[in-house]
């Protein structure tokens, strides 16, 4: 069962545009991250899986969003 509230859709796609952000976000926390002298990996490391890990929970959000079309 759904305990997204009254509007699950629009839940969804709030999320979906927060995880879109942070994604974002984290992309130019990389790049300056990587390019300075002595890039901190540990920080680098953590912030790519982070992403990595948005890049699968937006693609599921995405899906939950789309309706299905039986072909």
């Amino acid at each position: 069962m759904n305990d997204l509230g009254p509007d699950p859709e629009a839940q969804l796609r709030e999320r979906l545009a927060a995880a879109r952000q942070e994604h974002a976000d984290l992309d130019v926390a990389v790049q300056a991250i990587s390019a300075m002298p002595t890039p901190s990996l540990g920080v680098l490391g953590r912030f790519k899986r982070r992403k990595l890990a948005l890049k699968d929970e937006i693609a599921a959000l995405e899906d939950q969003l789309t309706p299905d079309i039986i072909a």
